[in-house]
């Protein structure tokens, strides 16, 4: 494709915008509908389209299924106990909560053994974020609110096994899609100009 051709498809100040807009909501405010059957396959085509070098696809998406979120939950409650022992109920109780947030939950899992072994897994990481991106922007343009989180529990052996996570494999973050039930103002972006420098040598 073009970059004319792709000029003519997307309006440069309106894309612009649309990742101006985007916002982080949390999964607690995250509510249904969320994202119907057409939709769901068009983040999973959106994410798809992220840079993969050698297309090794090192990272893979996991669904959590509205039937298995008691599931999830019971893992959250035993990841908690798996790191302290004199956990509360009512912490145990907090921890089963989080698995019912939002109408759409996804656990991203990135593979550092997948492939060629000489691309490194941070390569490997910036494709996952960039599938990611794609999906965050998309659901934004849907007018769905979204959210990335992660947390201790994502490292623990109990939740490891339960997923069948192989050595190489991480569990980065979820991913959770809905309707905004109540928007807060978003947070100040950081100046453009700050976030790039030019290179001078450095004397050795």
């Amino acid at each position: 494709m073009t970059n004319e051709t792709m000029a003519n498809l997307l309006a440069p100040k309106a894309l612009s915008a649309l990742m101006d807009a985007r916002r982080t909501v949390l999964p607690k405010r995250l509510v249904e509908p969320g994202p119907d059957a057409a939709q769901w396959q068009a983040l999973l085509a959106a994410a798809a389209t992220a840079p993969d070098h050698d297309q090794l696809l090192p990272w893979r998406l996991v669904l959590i299924d509205s039937s298995q979120r008691e599931a999830l939950g019971e893992l959250f409650a035993r990841a908690l106990h798996e790191r302290d022992a004199h956990a509360t109920q009512a912490q145990s109780a907090q921890a089963r909560e989080k698995a019912h947030r939002a109408p759409l939950l996804l656990m991203l899992v990135v593979d550092a053994d997948k492939g060629d072994c000489s691309i490194d897994v941070s390569e490997r990481l910036i494709s996952a974020g960039c599938a990611l991106q794609n999906m965050l922007l998309l659901a934004s343009a849907m007018g769905y609110g979204s959210a990335l989180t992660s947390g201790k529990a994502l490292k623990s052996q109990v939740l490891r096994q339960a997923f069948g996570l192989r050595s190489g494999e991480q569990a980065v973050c979820f991913l959770s899609l809905g309707t905004m039930a109540h928007a807060k103002p978003g947070k100040p972006r950081p100046d453009g100009a700050a976030l790039c420098s030019a290179w001078t040598p450095v004397a050795t």
